[in-house]
């Protein structure tokens, strides 16, 4: 019986220089995707993700570059294994899009300019406040979202924003607001609570005016197809139809990721999960979060034949 498998995706941090070069140098596939979304949006990726620069950490240049990366690893890992077909996809954050693009509900030179525009609308919707986000190490979700909401009640702005496992979430909000409730985090029993670098504030209400510029951008985008169901952050639910992404992409900009809870949710329905581009951080996750789900991950010409050897063989 063949496996059900679940094709995941990672968000913005899990970029690195020179992410993506070994398929670069190997795979004329790989080059051709990388000129055509740079002329989409007058980027020369080849530039910007392997030489060091200061824009690839910019959230507008971050966002293209790890979707771009990751939709070239699953594109590889198709055209060896072009049978395999996804059970489900699921993303972290800007993940999802990534998930929304390997389902084929988008192609990936617009997908390209969508969430260079994305990263750029967040980046507006910050431009004018100190925000920031802050992880929060070994506390209890009850306990982070409790802080929080003591700390909003007395005027403050902070939200939960990611949920990546237990003890391990990251909230978001006023950059000041953040770093005051330092103690009060430590006080309720965490381990650290510490500030990132960061210079927006990501899944909380500090976004809402990036909200229906994007809904528009995706109307225009994104195509009733989907190969398989894409599990929302939002929901942890699945979905299929355009009106429903368009609706829940938009949510994501203001709402927590609950990556952590979509998988325990989506585990017992599928035997593997496959990690597409830079590093291996959802594998990490998911090891952390459904100790019993298997995960791999290809980040270049090695691991992809290792998968493709394991899993199409």
């Amino acid at each position: 019986m063949s496996k059900k498998i679940a094709m995941i995706f990672a968000g913005q941090g899990s970029q690195a220089v020179g992410m993506g070069k070994d398929f670069y140098d190997n795979s004329e596939i790989a080059r051709e995707m990388f000129a055509k979304a740079g002329e989409r949006i007058g980027v020369d990726f080849k530039e910007l993700i392997f030489s060091e620069n200061e824009r690839l950490n910019q959230t507008a240049y971050t966002q293209p570059a790890i979707l771009l990366v990751q939709m070239v690893a699953y594109r590889l890992f198709k055209e060896a294994c072009p049978d395999i077909q996804a059970e489900l996809f699921l993303g972290h954050s800007l993940g999802e899009f990534s998930a929304l693009c390997a389902s084929g509900a988008i192609d990936y030179v617009d997908a390209v300019e969508l969430v260079h525009h994305r990263g750029a609308l967040m980046q507006s919707a910050c431009e004018n406040i100190e925000a920031g986000m802050m992880a929060i190490v070994g506390l209890d979700d009850a306990s982070v979202e409790r802080v929080c909401e003591e700390a909003r009640s007395a005027g403050k702005k902070v939200w939960a924003a990611n949920y990546n496992q237990d003890g391990q979430l990251v909230v978001a909000g006023m950059k000041e607001d953040l770093i005051s409730m330092e103690e009060s985090f430590k006080a309720a029993g965490a381990k650290r609570a510490l500030l990132l670098n960061m210079s927006v504030a990501s899944h909380c209400d500090l976004l809402g005016s990036a909200q229906e510029p994007l809904a528009e951008l995706m109307e225009k985008m994104i195509k009733e197809s989907f190969e398989a169901p894409i599990v929302s952050n939002v929901t942890t639910m699945p979905y299929s139809t355009k009106e429903d992404a368009i609706y829940l992409l938009k949510e994501q900009l203001v709402k927590p990721v609950k990556y952590k809870q979509s998988i325990e949710a989506v585990a017992s329905q599928i035997d593997l999960a496959i990690e597409f581009g830079n590093g291996s951080v959802l594998k990490g996750l998911n090891k952390r979060i459904a100790k019993d789900l298997e995960t791999l991950n290809i980040s270049d010409g090695a691991s992809l034949a290792a998968v493709v050897e394991a899993v199409c063989a």
